[in-house]
């Protein structure tokens, strides 16, 4: 593997097994497994029936495994000290969602005596019970590798978090000091008696539960308190330098300092006791499409709501005495199994702040410029390199620019008539909104429709409607019942008297952040046939009537899970009447039923078939008779696989297809969404070639076995190949 990095961790696997698996040797560390994997049965006879329960692993389960195998990056010395440690916060950050949507339904499911089953028959209480056991199991080896692996080797990098005890005389005057300026003024106490009842606390805020004594000034015997952490301070303080050894970076926690100084909070009392907690809270948006006559007003009110939510995890220092605990399960309705005791920090994700603040290179990925294909090279009118031929962007191997630039000079050509695009994640200071609002105002016809209900990103995506909105921009919010998930741009432009049409396409949202962290492809096309379906979709978004003939194109919800299905079923075919079938997908989960059984029968007539699933997997490998010809990876590095594609051999006639949507339910069903062929042979050759590197990896790669258990490939005798590194340095220029 090449070097993407420095670091002076040692190349040495970490004395820090997983839990225990029932075997007479303990497992390997690097090895992403629990007791039972993700859904351990007995393998089914080769005549099994397809829909036996058994061929399926849980959805939710799959989901906690993925973020075992981003855990698992927080240990492995070839990445860079801080991003080890950005992979360990990230798991965090995912948990957090996982609790708030899918713990959330499921609790939701149970509440309302609405029990349903997936493929793999397991019931929501037994899925529960499976999640709180992984969970707790994670969580806990998540913070034993922070505070025995990661805390240690940042300081010896002279990065330290100061615990009270370890503050100076001097560091911790400054602290109090900070306490009387600072925290003090904006802190808000509130203690617990019947004029005061348990205050409604915001989702995944932090707070601290008080134990008291004495007398207060109204004559009240002291009990219990709560102290909200004030929401507008940085959870994380760097001390002065002047304050610390020479050459060290020292943080101190906020809650280090609302600790040492609660008895400021309460004068004349005695703080027995002072422990933070953090309540994780429903947050999914529920908004009925037959009883909501605007969208965007129904979706304020609704993120209002979520952040009051019920609770579905309590997260509490491990120190908190049981009485305390069994006090706060209590006033949130929670059970033994939704308690996470934590030894540091309840929210590991604030810690992200010391990675950008941390001048440190020598501990970060080694920085690159992202490349351009000899096309877009120098100064370029790229409606003139666009007709040239097919233009496909791999990012973030390659750069977003282009895409930016295409929408710039579409606002500012006076040649150019009308500007359509879908907006899912971008943000309202985004380049993308800026060219948008350049041409509204500038007198073009510009369409936007945006996809106001992006999970977490709906409150940006109400401001930027409203920007362009007053830009003089057509705003739709897409179609009720269904996300409009998919990626397109559609510019129409007079040449020599005739209006000629341009298109954008991609795997990933327009937003230029994510396009540096997120692999994703962009195809920048003046097909006709591909720009006349990407018209008729932006239509049929924007207007109503019948579903409209599109001829290139696959959409959801229409044709896409049909084709893909019949796309299967010929490989199929053409593998039991002896010809050549090879099937490669590769997207961020696969988790819909019917697919998965289409891939069973694949498997079944002799077709190979590769899939690299970064997140969920709920097709079971391996099977004997039913799945030994599929093969199932997950790559994980410093870069998150987004790229959606989807390959056909076709006894030689290969079909070559890029879409937004995952194999999954929502994606076919319940969204809008695109897949488009490469219709270049040269474009389409260069996608076969990158997925073929995927499959070569052999340091990041992580094999799915039948069991559910994933395992890390490792090179052994043969050369280290990452597929990242490698397109990472056949596309782009390193710095």
């Amino acid at each position: 593997m090449t070097d993407s990095g420095t670091t002076d961790t040692p190349n040495s696997s970490v004395d820090l097994p997983l839990p225990a698996t029932g075997e007479e040797t303990p497992p390997p560390l690097r090895v992403n497994r629990t007791r039972k994997g993700i859904h351990a049965k007995e393998a089914p006879s080769s005549q099994a029936d397809l829909d036996d329960a058994a061929l399926y692993f849980n959805r939710e389960l799959s989901h906690l495994q993925f973020n075992i195998r981003v855990l698992e990056q927080s240990l492995d010395p070839s990445h860079p000290l801080l991003d080890r440690l950005m992979f360990l916060l990230i798991v965090s950050s995912n948990l957090d969602e996982f609790f708030e949507i899918r713990v959330a339904g499921l609790k939701h499911q149970l509440a309302s005596f609405h029990e349903e089953t997936g493929a793999d028959g397991m019931t929501p209480a037994r899925v529960l019970s499976e999640v709180s056991r992984i969970g707790h199991e994670q969580v806990e080896r998540q913070y034993r590798i922070l505070n025995d692996v990661l805390v240690p080797a940042l300081e010896e990098q002279k990065i330290r978090f100061r615990r009270r005890a370890q503050w100076t005389p001097e560091q911790a005057a400054w602290v109090a000091d900070y306490f009387e300026e600072e925290i003090a003024p904006v802190i808000s106490p509130i203690g617990l008696d019947p004029s005061h009842p348990f205050p409604r606390l915001v989702n995944k805020s932090l707070n601290f539960i008080v134990e008291l004594e004495g007398t207060d000034a109204f004559g009240r015997e002291g009990g219990m308190a709560i102290l909200p952490a004030p929401r507008s301070l940085p959870r994380l303080i760097r001390l002065p330098e002047a304050l610390c050894e020479t050459g060290f970076t020292d943080y101190v926690f906020l809650s280090s300092m609302i600790h040492a100084h609660a008895h400021e909070v309460f004068p004349g009392m005695e703080v027995e006791g002072c422990y933070q907690f953090r309540l994780t809270r429903n947050a999914d948006l529920s908004v009925d499409p037959e009883e909501v006559s605007d969208l965007a007003s129904a979706l304020r009110g609704e993120l209002l709501a979520r952040r009051y939510g019920s609770g579905v995890r309590l997260e509490v220092a491990d120190n908190c005495p049981d009485s305390l605990i069994d006090f706060l399960l209590k006033q949130f309705e929670l059970g033994e199994e939704d308690l996470y005791r934590v030894n540091g920090p309840v929210n590991l994700t604030r810690m992200m702040a010391v990675l950008g603040d941390v001048q440190r290179p020598d501990l970060r990925y080694r920085p690159f410029t992202p490349g351009l294909p000899k096309p877009l090279r120098g100064e370029v009118n790229l409606f003139s390199a666009i007709r040239q031929g097919d233009i496909l962007l791999h990012h973030p191997f390659q750069s977003f620019t282009p895409v930016e630039d295409l929408l710039r000079q579409a606002a500012r050509d006076p040649d150019v008539m009308a500007i359509k695009q879908t907006l899912y994640r971008t943000g309202a200071d985004s380049a993308i909104v800026g060219a948008l609002v350049e041409a509204a105002r500038g007198g073009k016809e510009v369409t936007v429709v945006i996809e106001l209900r992006a999970r977490f990103d709906e409150a940006d995506n109400l401001a930027l409607a409203s920007r362009l909105q007053e830009a003089g921009a057509i705003v739709i919010y897409g179609v009720m019942a269904y996300k409009t998930h998919a990626k397109m741009m559609h510019i129409v432009r007079r040449e020599k008297g005739e209006l000629r049409h341009y298109a954008h396409l991609g795997t990933g949202n327009y937003h230029a952040k994510t396009a540096k962290l997120y692999t994703d492809y962009s195809l920048m096309t003046a097909n006709d046939e591909l720009c006349d379906d990407v018209h008729k979709v932006f239509q049929q978004l924007s207007g109503m009537g019948k579903p409209r003939k599109i001829n290139t194109l696959l959409h959801a919800p229409f044709t896409l899970h049909k084709t893909l299905i019949e796309m299967i079923d010929r490989e199929a075919r053409l593998a039991e009447n002896g010809k050549k079938a090879r099937i490669v997908i590769k997207c961020n989960a696969i988790t819909e039923p019917k697919l998965i059984r289409a891939l069973y029968r694949a498997s079944q007539a002799g077709v190979t078939c590769d899939l690299i699933i970064r997140g969920m997997c709920c097709l079971r490998p391996g099977i004997p008779g039913i799945s030994d010809n599929i093969r199932v990876r997950s790559i994980i590095g410093r870069f998150l696989e987004h790229t959606r594609v989807y390959y056909f051999h076709n006894d030689g006639k290969h079909e070559v297809w890029c879409s937004s949507a995952d194999a999954m339910e929502r994606n076919m069903f319940h969204r809008v969404e695109t897949c488009f062929p490469l219709l270049d042979k040269k474009v389409a050759q260069q996608v076969r070639k990158d997925i073929d590197t995927y499959l070569l990896d052999n340091c990041q790669s992580w094999e799915l076995d039948t069991e559910g258990q994933y395992h890390l490939r490792l090179p052994g005798d043969a050369e280290p190949i990452s597929a990242q590194e490698t397109l990472l340095y056949a596309y782009a220029s390193q710095a």
